[in-house]
């Protein structure tokens, strides 16, 4: 189950940075979880990790306030993260340097194929970045969407009800 939630980070990392991939040698590195507090409920397939949990393997850092992982009755697994925010990086393949990201909620359903990025959502690497309230990511079709949020008097996109995008040429695409 522990591999989904990598792997719920992973994929939210990779969508907004252009077709760059993970180190893919993360995978096969021990996952270490820590955290102040540690629940798994048999019956209800459910396994919690709350107070400052940090889950590292090889690159990818992951830290929030709560992780609870559910496992469906047919296998499909649900991973809600929960923060404020919750923060993750990792290194990509090929020297394209580390993506970061960011937001109050992660959630990833293994069912619907979907990783979401609710509250203050931003994904950036190097000079590439992707701000808004809900950040959608479609792990099957690759495709993303970017919502803006209703609420207004504050300064960043996410807040004044718009997106924020920027690309940077490839020739000033910085490495980290």
């Amino acid at each position: 189950m522990i591999q989904k939630i990598c792997k719920l980070f992973v994929l939210t990392a990779i969508f907004a940075t252009s077709p760059a991939f993970a180190l893919q040698s993360d995978s096969r590195q021990p996952i270490q979880i820590e955290a102040d507090q540690g629940s798994l409920d048999q019956a209800n397939q459910s396994t919690t990790f709350s107070g400052n949990v940090v889950i590292r393997q090889g690159t990818l850092n992951i830290s929030a306030s709560r992780v609870n992982v559910i496992r469906g009755g047919k296998g499909g697994e649900s991973v809600r993260a929960e923060g404020s925010p919750v923060r993750f990086s990792q290194t990509l393949d090929g020297g394209k340097g580390t993506v970061r990201g960011q937001a109050n909620n992660v959630t990833y359903s293994s069912a619907g194929s979907t990783v979401v990025l609710t509250g203050n959502a931003k994904v950036q690497r190097g000079g590439d970045v992707a701000e808004g309230a809900v950040i959608t990511y479609n792990t099957k079709t690759e495709v993303y969407t970017i919502n803006g949020s209703t609420k207004s008097g504050a300064k960043s996109a996410s807040k004044t009800g718009r997106v924020s995008v920027v690309i940077q040429p490839s020739s000033t695409q910085k490495t980290e």
